[in-house]
C-alpha cells in the first residue's frame, strides 16, 4: 500500500501563490503607513522643527549664539566630559566583558545584574547617590571640603555622574559577543606559547573591535546628551560646570529660544552623525555585530 506523500515534499520551494505573510497586501500597507506616520510625527518632525528654530533669526543669530561665551563653556565642558567618561568606559566594559565571557567564577550573574543596573536606575536618582556620598552633610563631605576637594557642583561630580550611566554600554555591547564566539582562538593561541596578554591582544581584541567601536559610539551620544544625573550634580553654575543639554534648559527658561535651539541642533547633530555611522557600521560589519546586538 502506497504511503500518502505530505503535499510539499522535503526541500521542495513554496508555490508563489503561498505566503509566509497571511495578512492581506492592505492590512499591510496600512501597518507600514501607520509605522511611518508615527516616524515622522515623533522622530523626523522635531529634529526638522529643532532646526528650523535654530536658525528662525538667520544664519548670523546662529553662529552668535553658539559662540556665546557661556554656550562655548558648555560645548567646552561637554566634550571634556566625554573625553574622560568614555575612554574610562572603555577600559571597563573592554575587562567585564573578557571577564564575563570568557571566565567562570562566583559572582559573576551579580557583576552583569550591576552592568544594567543604570538602565533600571533613573538618572536623578543616581545623581542623587553621589550628592548623599559627597555633599555637605554626607559622611566624606567634611572632610572633602577640610582638604579642599570638591566633587559636587564641578567637573569631578559632572563625570562621575556621567560614567555612572553610560558604564554598561560597551560592556552590553561585548558580552554577546564574546560568549558567541567561545574561548576556543584564545585557548589555541595560548597552546602556541601566547601569553595571555598577548592572546587578548592579538585574538580577542581583533574579533570584537567592531562591536567596541559600536558600544563607544553609543556610550559617546550618551555621555554628551546626559541631562538627569548632570542636572542634579552640576548646581547650573553658567559657564563654569554647565553641559550643552543644562545649557539648552537655561536658554529656554530665559525665553531665548533661538539660542537655545541652537545648542540643541548641535546635539541633534550629534544624534544624526551617530544614527549613520551606526548604520554604516550595521551594514558593513553586521556578521561581527550579530551577537552583540542581538541582545
Amino acid at each position: 500500500m502506497a504511503v500518502e506523500q505530505p503535499f510539499f515534499a522535503a526541500g521542495a520551494q513554496t508555490p508563489p501563490s503561498c505566503s509566509a505573510v497571511t495578512e492581506r497586501h492592505a492590512t499591510r500597507v496600512a501597518l507600514t503607513v501607520i509605522a511611518l506616520l508615527f516616524l515622522a510625527v515623533f522622530l523626523v518632525l522635531p529634529l526638522v522643527i529643532v532646526f528650523l528654530q535654530a536658525f528662525t533669526n538667520g544664519v548670523g543669530a546662529y553662529f552668535a549664539a553658539l559662540t556665546e561665551p557661556d554656550a562655548v563653556a558648555a560645548i567646552q565642558l561637554t566634550l571634556l566630559v566625554a573625553a574622560i567618561a568614555v575612554p574610562l568606559n572603555l577600559v571597563f566594559g573592554l575587562a567585564a566583558a573578557w571577564a564575563v565571557a570568557k571566565f567562570e567564577f562566583k559572582g559573576k550573574a551579580f557583576l552583569t545584574t550591576l552592568i544594567d543596573l543604570p538602565f533600571s536606575v533613573s538618572p536623578v536618582i543616581s545623581g542623587l547617590v553621589y550628592v548623599l556620598l559627597f555633599g555637605s552633610q554626607s559622611l566624606l563631605g567634611p572632610w572633602l571640603a577640610a582638604h579642599g576637594i570638591q566633587i559636587l557642583f564641578a567637573v569631578p561630580g559632572i563625570v562621575l555622574a556621567t560614567i555612572f550611566v553610560t558604564f554598561p554600554f560597551v560592556a552590553r555591547e561585548l558580552i554577546p559577543l564574546m560568549e558567541e564566539q567561545g574561548t576556543a582562538d584564545e585557548e589555541a593561541a595560548l597552546s602556541l606559547g601566547a601569553s595571555g596578554w598577548q592572546a587578548f591582544m592579538r585574538v580577542t581584541l581583533p574579533n570584537v573591535k567592531w562591536a567596541l567601536l559600536y558600544g563607544v559610539l553609543l556610550c559617546n551620544a550618551r555621555a554628551m546628551g546626559e541631562f538627569g544625573a548632570v542636572s542634579v550634580v552640576s548646581g547650573h553654575i553658567r559657564g563654569l560646570t554647565n553641559t550643552m543639554p543644562l545649557q539648552v534648559e537655561i536658554l529656554y527658561n530665559e525665553y531665548n529660544f533661538a539660542g537655545a535651539f541652537a545648542v540643541a541642533s548641535l546635539l541633534a547633530l550629534l544624534a544624526l552623525v551617530t544614527l549613520l555611522v551606526k548604520t554604516i557600521l550595521e551594514f558593513r560589519y553586521g556578521h561581527a555585530l550579530s551577537g552583540s546586538t542581538g541582545h
